[in-house]
């Protein structure tokens, strides 16, 4: 098991399958010739199906929630989706931002967008905009997530509270 058998015929291959037992398995069919492998391949396929349930176990789904604004939300109610938003953002989950104009609220836009806006510079330090705002129809909308790990702002901090100083990294 596991050496090379060389160049066969099909017929051949398949006769020594059958004598261990095993099934004659083609790996890459358009290599001339092609290659083949002697394998238990109802063990291979659970083997494989295993490693699968492994990856999707190990996996890490990401939620969207949805708040939803509208141009004139007052400031008690503008609050209360902030503190939701934090929460969201603290649990990990991406934040999509949607504002509905209604009726007479499509001939001023910018009051809207106003709005959109000001969530945004009260959240710039707690999460990472992944979509900026912009319209479709009748509906702005924006997409925010946790801030990254990995992020320019994430390294700063992590360079400043080691003292300051530099990074230096070597290529």
């Amino acid at each position: 098991m596991g050496n090379q058998l060389g160049v066969m015929s099909t017929r051949d291959a398949q006769r020594l399958a059958e004598e261990r037992g095993l099934d004659l398995v083609e790996i890459t069919p358009n290599a001339v010739p092609p290659v083949c492998k002697i394998m238990d391949y109802g063990k291979f396929k659970y083997e494989e199906s295993i490693k699968e349930k492994q990856a999707r176990k190990s996996q890490k789904v990401q939620k969207v929630k949805e708040i939803k604004f509208h141009p004139g939300t007052d400031t008690n109610d503008f609050d209360y989706k902030l503190k939701q938003i934090r929460g969201f953002l603290g649990e990990g989950c991406k934040v999509k931002l949607t504002l509905q104009y209604r009726g007479r609220e499509n001939a001023h836009r910018e009051l809207g967008e106003d709005v959109i806006n000001r969530v945004l510079a009260q959240l710039k330090d707690e999460c990472f905009v992944e979509q900026a705002p912009k319209t479709l129809g009748r509906v702005l909308g924006a997409l925010i997530g946790p801030p990254r790990k990995n992020g320019p702002k994430a390294r700063a901090a992590a360079d400043q509270a080691a003292g300051g100083g530099i990074r230096i990294s070597v290529n």
